[in-house]
């Protein structure tokens, strides 16, 4: 298949989908699954067009025409611009294959480099998202059920203020502090803990740590708006009932929260497995981060559709991951999006 016939079907996708849930919706209000009043009804003609003008614009030629043109790039060879629409451009796994084997044509050793990092950052990325929910979960509880309505909007006000500071100077921010010459080492040499300065980044505390932080704001707002929500007559019947506290949160709490924790990890994962700036500023002399690498193939080796394909595989990852999170909470996606 010549790939100016993939053009047309880029371009004509996103119409087909459009179509398909236009004839979904309309069988559904037939059905009587949509009760209520229609949208426009609900916001007017003028409102109602603009409204779906706006989104239609958003999310078409914002996400989902770059997104079809990155996926098909990724399935065509690196070719000359003089080359490109001639008989040598078709479509191929050669670039796949280069992800697995480090070469286009030999399958004779594994491309250990590439695929080291990929795994490394998947299952890096999926560290950083429990340990996120490890320590926002206690904080968005007490925020939600215990704290006072004026210390809650103090810890917000703590917990917004240092993301004005834009993400490369905060992850410069964790060099200065992490550094063998950094003030934590300073603090722990003068207080006699440690003999010589500890090499954080090099031992990518740096970034694990930058990359936790960079997101925590992700994590604690779904969290801190599906526990605001559940009544807290429950748990004082449960404490009445004489449940400890680790029940009251296993079977009460976080059940209740599912959606939210769902959201926050969903989110947590995909920009930490995307995350760039983090890995170029705080990764060590060994690490070893898939996002530089799809950069690299990219803007150093200038193959842009080898750069596609990488990026394909990171998002099938990152699409699976959240398939993977639904089925084990039992959720659909509309109620990750509440």
């Amino acid at each position: 298949m010549r790939s100016s016939d993939g053009h047309i079907f880029v371009l004509l996708l996103p119409l087909l989908v459009i179509v398909g849930f236009a004839l979904m919706a309309l069988v559904d209000r037939r059905r009587g699954h949509l009760a209520g009043p229609g949208f426009f009804a609900r916001n007017g003609v003028g409102i109602g067009l603009y409204l779906l003008l706006a989104v239609s614009f958003w999310t078409l030629l914002v996400i989902v025409l770059p997104q079809l043109f990155m996926v098909e790039m990724a399935f065509r060879p690196k070719l000359p611009p003089a080359a490109t629409g001639g008989p040598r451009d078709v479509y191929t796994l050669e670039n796949f294959r280069y992800f697995l084997y480090g070469s286009t044509t030999s399958t004779a050793a594994w491309n250990v480099t590439h695929l080291t990092a990929f795994w490394k950052t998947i299952v890096a990325s999926i560290l950083v998202t429990a340990g996120n929910f490890l320590l926002c979960y206690p904080l968005a509880f007490y925020m939600a059920q215990m704290a006072k309505a004026a210390r809650v909007r103090l810890l917000l006000l703590l917990l917004i203020a240092p993301y004005w500071v834009n993400e490369v100077l905060r992850a410069f921010a964790f060099r200065v502090i992490l550094g063998t010459s950094g003030v934590l080492n300073k603090l722990l040499l003068g207080a006699g803990l440690i003999d010589a300065p500890v090499d954080f980044l090099g031992l990518d505390v740096g970034l694990y740590a930058g990359l936790s932080y960079a997101y925590l704001l992700l994590m604690i707002f779904p969290l801190y708006n599906a526990i605001e929500s559940l009544d807290g007559r429950l748990i004082e019947a449960a404490r009445d009932l004489g449940a400890p506290w680790w029940r009251i949160h296993k079977d009460i709490v976080i059940p209740f929260a599912k959606p939210g924790i769902a959201s926050g990890c969903t989110l947590v994962f995909m920009l930490t497995s995307g995350a760039l700036a983090a890995p170029l500023v705080l990764g060590g002399p060994r690490s070893l981060w898939f996002t530089p690498i799809v950069y690299d193939r990219f803007y150093q080796a200038f193959n842009w559709p080898q750069g596609s394909a990488y990026a394909f595989i990171l998002l099938l990852t990152c699409v699976a991951f959240v398939l993977a999170v639904l089925r084990l909470g039992k959720l659909s996606l509309g109620e990750i999006t509440r």
